[in-house]
């Protein structure tokens, strides 16, 4: 690294008019006095400035150590810089090259700054636990379904993840969701063992008189309060990194259940990004880069006229790039943190190949490229191993996966909610049908989560925003709000002088929720059919619409389909089974759902065509999941060979948080007993 630093100083003497070097003596000396000073100095100068380096985003470390690389050169003989300017696109500079130049020849510097500085930082705060009891590192790509994970092993996309499974060990195993496929409802069951009347990513209820939508942190609060019962996976002194919910977790960051609870300052959990010197120089770098791949990407589809797609605006490519970058490198570096102090149990989900396969494709060359760069971030983490105070044990996992197709929209010329409205006999339609990145939701929650942190930061946050909405979501925040810890409390019905809408649709990828806010209870076919005469047949026969569940006065839930019915109480089929196509446990799924509180009158679920795997997304999106069809119900667990997997089918989040607690309780975590099945 002296020596590519050192190149690094010679470019750049030979850019920047106000910075000189005297031959490859003067930028020797220079590169070793840098890296000197970075290595004894910069540790403490960060501890110090923290709070600063967080609130400006890493800009103040940025100055900071132009200050520093500007006083070195001046002491340097045959070395001068102008100015403090200078000095700071000097650090800049450096920064960026080395980081190609270390990317072109595969050499990082990752372990040794791990070694000397991260180490040693959490040794002096006592934060260090020294054990021989495995701890477990639970490592989420978020959306990647197994068939894909497969070929990303076999064709090189994955080779970290490759070359575990060709050495023997670990073993890639899939597993089945429940019908709700996506993210808030996996990790309610992965991560809690309680996933019930969860019937969505969002739905209406009508005892609050409101939507819950799962991504948003006042909803995801009162989710995590529903399901949870204190023994999480991560209860424990575990970490949460990057997830919808905490599993329990004693350090909890980025994570939409928690952002609107103070806890412990921040500045801690982001210690070990903000310790390093160019981290955030190097994070803006890529950024840069990932939002012009994806403007790049996005042209090239247009002009390749490639189908399906969506349209890719600026304000996604900055989003991706939160997503790509910035999430990423924050996320990787508190883990390998969490990893150097020990903690026993520690899950982060990794957002960027979801976000990405939304908007491009689940297997196309971009979404693949971030695949690949998730699988050299997993990496990083695991060359931090080496010098974790105990062993590790590493379960890569997925919570969904995600189904391609042409959008209902794209197919149809007509939205699920110009549908209903079309066949309903009122024009007071309220729809959901998403339109916000997951990683738009996550910026959001983050700057939320720094305003309420107890520090200097979160103070100047809160000065400077005051009065204003909350960052993550449009609802304001009272400063009594602000509470220590705990669970939220359960919010209330809306005002009961503000009437709900007479008719709610929401969409989930593929599944669509209709809803009758005004009448109360489950409506069963015969109730909707006199309020909206014609609704569920023009429903049922619309080709894309696969099937409907509704309850029945005399048959309980049935299942409609276009040419056909089936009664869920004892599985007999009237004409066609709208349910062939589903796979084997679609009515297992759906008699589920139906015993939900909160299951909307009438729930259905796009057409699925299985010739080609595809479905018809309810939202704009060309990946999607959230109901059943396709690679969308199908994800995978990498895990240690040695680890027990029960040789029987996996079905649902709630079987695969039992296996997941019952290694940690073989593995020495006597805490970590298996819990009552909730079913």
């Amino acid at each position: 690294m002296l020596a590519l630093n050192a190149g690094a100083l010679l470019l750049l003497s030979e850019a920047l008019p106000g910075f000189v070097l005297d031959g490859p003596g003067a930028a020797l000396s220079t590169a070793f006095v840098v890296g000197a000073l970075n290595a004894l100095v910069w540790p403490t100068l960060a501890r110090l400035t923290l709070p600063l380096s967080v609130l400006t985003l890493g800009g103040a470390a940025i100055v900071l150590n132009g200050i520093l690389i500007a006083v070195v050169i001046e002491l340097i003989p045959n070395a001068h810089i102008n100015d403090l300017a200078e000095g700071i696109l000097v650090a800049i500079g450096l920064t960026l090259l080395t980081a190609l130049f270390s990317a072109l020849l595969a050499i990082g510097d990752d372990e040794s700054w791990h070694r000397n500085v991260v180490l040693r930082s959490l040794k002096k705060r006592g934060e260090r636990v020294e054990t021989d009891v495995p701890g477990v590192l639970f490592l989420e790509i978020d959306g990647l379904a197994h068939e894909i994970a497969q070929r990303a092993l076999r064709d090189g996309t994955t080779p970290h993840l490759a070359r575990w499974v060709a050495e023997g060990s670990h073993e890639m195993r899939p597993w089945e969701t429940d019908l709700s496929s996506q993210t808030g409802a996996c990790q309610a069951g992965l991560l809690h063992g309680n996933n019930d009347d969860m019937p969505a990513f969002r739905w209406w209820e009508k005892d609050q008189g409101k939507a819950i939508v799962t991504n948003h942190p006042r909803d995801a609060a009162e989710i995590e309060r529903r399901h949870s019962d204190g023994k999480g996976l991560l209860h424990a002194d575990g970490a949460s990194r990057a997830n919808i919910l905490s599993g329990d977790a004693t350090h909890s960051m980025l994570t939409m259940s928690t952002v609107l609870h103070r806890r412990r300052p921040l500045g801690r959990d982001y210690a070990a990004y903000f310790a390093r010197p160019y981290a955030a120089i190097k994070t803006a770098g890529s950024a840069i880069a990932d939002f012009a791949r994806e403007r790049r990407f996005a042209s090239r589809q247009r002009r390749r006229d490639v189908r399906p797609r969506i349209d890719r605006s600026r304000a996604y490519a900055g989003a991706r790039a939160w997503a790509t970058a910035i999430q990423l490198d924050l996320q990787v570096a508190t883990v390998v943190g969490d990893v150097l102090a020990g903690r026993p149990v520690i899950y982060t989900t990794f957002l960027a190949y979801d976000e990405v396969a939304h908007h491009s494709g689940i297997e196309r060359a971009d979404t693949l490229q971030v695949l690949a760069k998730v699988d050299r971030e997993i990496g990083r983490i695991v060359s931090a191993l080496q010098d974790a105070p105990r062993p590790y044990r590493v379960v890569v996992l997925s919570d969904h996966g995600q189904s391609q197709g042409a959008t209902f929209l794209q197919r149809y010329s007509v939205t699920l909610e110009d549908l209903v409205r079309s066949a309903s006999r009122t024009g007071d339609v309220q729809a959901d049908s998403g339109g916000e990145d997951e990683a738009t939701a996550y910026i959001g929650a983050s700057l939320t989560e720094l305003r309420r942190d107890d520090t200097a930061t979160g103070k100047t946050i809160r000065a400077v925003t005051r009065g204003r909405t909350d960052t993550s979501e449009s609802v304001h925040i009272p400063a009594t709000s602000e509470r220590a810890d705990g669970p939220a409390e359960a919010p209330g019905p809306e005002d009961a002088d503000e009437l709900p809408p007479e008719l709610s649709v929401m969409a989930s990828g593929c599944l669509g929720l209709i809803s009758f806010p005004r009448e109360p209870g489950r409506l069963t076919q015969s109730r909707i059919e006199a309020l909206h005469p014609g609704l569920i047949d023009t429903l049922r026969s619309h080709p894309g619409i696969g099937f409907i569940l509704v309850r029945d006065d005399e048959r309980g839930a049935i299942v409609l389909g276009r040419g056909g019915l089936r009664r869920l109480s004892d599985d007999a089929v009237e004409g066609t089974d709208p349910l062939a196509d589903f796979g084997p446990n679609a009515a297992d799924h759906l008699r589920r759902t139906d015993g939900f509180e909160h299951c909307p009158d009438l729930l259905l679920n796009s057409s699925y065509w299985p010739a080609t795997g595809e479905v018809a997304a309810f939202e704009e999106l060309v990946g999607s999941h959230g109901g059943i069809g396709g690679p969308q119900s199908h994800p995978f667990i990498l895990h240690p060979a040695d680890l027990p997997w029960p040789e029987e089918s996996v079905v649902g989040a709630e079987s695969v948080h039992q296996i997941l607690r019952g290694w940690l309780h073989d593995l020495g975590h006597e805490s970590y007993g298996p819990t009552p099945s909730t079913d």
